[in-house]
């Protein structure tokens, strides 16, 4: 076994060294020269006897898979950049579900409390919903394996498998002594990156794109066509991290005239590619607000970096996250795969998406980014002239800090206390869909947070009244009609998104100055000698 493991970092090592060989240097500023054949070879050899060394006089027994897999092979990676990296099988097969939005297994959501596994809602239409499973239930046992004292991600590994099989799922529920035991048939179970869609006001859409993963594109045209003619819409992408390239384009090219350009990426060893709109969004000329914040990453920020070069619609909210590598990935021997960057993002106006990383620790480079201020050093200019900023991210055309987290509100997320509650009024009452939450409902939740022992003072509560409210509306919408239901109240609550709501008239005014810009310079317009 050991020898195995051996050979895989051997292997690993073998793929960093043929890069490094191949004029790519271990180092971040890339002004390192290229190794040659024998200081390939001798590095290769000190790197074996040293793993050799450890794995026959460490102190106690060496797990490979823990030096190989979270040590030696990610740490050499991120000595080129933070986002090269290695995955062992586990984080493998988490990507490639992320990227195909879609996996094998029950369909719910789970979470851990009190060393035990809460449901807090399955999604419609899965085989968990079908079985009646619902939110508040306790999962006791998989297969009839204990699930106390379980994480979270093991359970709902063992939740998922192949499709057509049976999982056994012992379920503890409010007001009944004895176990249910359900047999529920995995089928695949659809991971939607456009996860809500909704008409927010008279004409007005609003569409929350979560990921960008194979089916992207397409569930953004669908939203599109179903939303029908559109006065206006808050493109939602707040807490995307991004995802395949390909996708970015296909929802960048439904806003932008056809021939724009939408990304470029340039790379030491790849050739030049440039990306442009080839459908264009068919005439739509409907105002665009677009919600970034610091989760906003990568394949969003092409996105929003598009719409904001080409003045289409207004950038809102926080500066982006600023993650514009490009990242090939290599799928190796068990299951496990290397991605490693290849190259760089720009924007049209030729703008790097990445922010800087060099002689910086991993946690100061994700926890600890530049000032705005510090970042504007290299300026360029839009469609029509503004001026914007490379190398930091995407910086909104209008700040709206998301609101700040406080001990109050954090006290009352940690004890579930909208979820707990929520559960245990609708035990009692009705809830159609025109639910409102009443004095009368604001007082039983005062009441129910003193049972709880939950400590506030007057001021605390008073002052997030209007969040309690839409946290409680939201909570036992998801329980008595799902998720979607309970993102929707959440998002017609949102302060940032009522805020996007009124400058969809600003949205509305650039809009108009870039289309007059874009047909100033058409050929059409250009005059010619006789």
């Amino acid at each position: 076994m050991v020898g195995s493991f051996r050979r895989l970092l051997l292997s690993g090592l073998l793929v960093l060294i043929f890069v490094f060989s191949a004029d790519s240097a271990f180092s971040q500023t890339g002004d390192a020269s290229p190794a040659t054949d024998t200081e390939v070879r001798n590095s290769l050899r000190r790197l074996t006897e040293i793993y050799s060394i450890v794995e026959q006089n460490y102190a106690e027994p060496v797990n490979a898979d823990k030096a190989i897999y979270s040590g030696a092979i990610p740490r050499m990676l991120h000595v080129l950049d933070p986002h090269s990296n290695f995955f062992d099988p586990r984080a493998y097969s988490a990507m490639r579900e992320d990227q195909r939005g879609r996996y094998y297994g029950v369909g719910m959501q789970i979470v851990p409390r009190n060393n035990k596994i809460i449901v807090v809602a399955p999604f419609e239409g899965t085989p968990a919903y079908r079985a009646g499973i619902k939110p508040g239930d306790t999962i006791i046992a998989v297969d009839g394996k204990l699930t106390e004292n379980m994480a979270a991600g093991e359970v709902a590994d063992s939740l998922k498998g192949p499709r057509g099989s049976t999982v056994h799922i012992s379920i503890l529920r409010d007001k009944t002594e004895k176990p249910i035991d359900f047999a529920v048939v995995r089928d695949e179970i659809p991971r939607p990156s456009v996860d809500l869609k909704f008409e927010i006001a008279p004409g007005i859409g609003y569409l929350r794109v979560t990921a960008f993963n194979e089916n992207t594109g397409r569930e953004v045209k669908t939203a599109l066509d179903e939303l029908g003619d559109l006065k206006g819409l808050i493109l939602d992408l707040r807490g995307n991290p991004g995802g395949l390239l390909n996708e970015a384009v296909s929802v960048a090219d439904k806003f932008l005239k056809r021939g724009q350009i939408i990304v470029s990426q340039h790379g030491r060893r790849s050739p030049e590619r440039v990306f442009r709109a080839t459908r264009g969004n068919s005439g739509r000329e409907y105002p665009l607000v677009v919600l970034m914040n610091k989760g906003s990453a990568s394949a969003s920020e092409i996105v929003a970096g598009a719409i904001q070069d080409h003045d289409r619609g207004l950038i809102v909210g926080e500066t982006s996250f600023g993650k514009g590598l490009v990242q090939m990935i290599y799928p190796l021997a068990q299951n496990t795969a290397l991605t490693l960057t290849i190259a760089k993002y720009y924007t049209p106006s030729g703008r790097l998406i990445q922010r800087d990383y060099a002689g910086r620790s991993l946690y100061d480079y994700y926890y600890n980014p530049d000032s705005e201020e510090a970042l504007k050093k290299d300026a360029r200019l839009t469609d029509v002239g503004r001026t914007v900023y490379s190398g930091g991210g995407i910086v909104p055309d209008v700040k709206i800090p998301q609101p700040k987290a406080t001990r109050f509100r954090d006290n009352l997320l940690q004890h579930y206390a909208f979820f707990n509650f929520s559960r245990a009024w609708l035990a009692d009452h009705p809830a159609d869909r025109s639910f409102v939450v009443t004095d009368d409902v604001v007082g039983e939740f005062r009441k129910f947070l003193a049972d709880e022992k939950i400590v506030f003072t007057e001021n605390e509560f008073n002052d997030n009244l209007f969040w309690i409210k839409s946290q409680i509306k939201a909570d036992i919408f998801v329980s008595q009609y799902g998720q979607e239901s309970g993102l929707r109240v959440r998002a017609e609550n949102d302060p940032q998104v009522m805020e996007a709501l009124k400058l969809l008239p600003k949205a509305r005014e650039l809009e108009e100055k870039a289309s007059k810009v874009v047909a100033q310079r058409s050929p059409r317009n250009v005059p010619t000698e006789r």
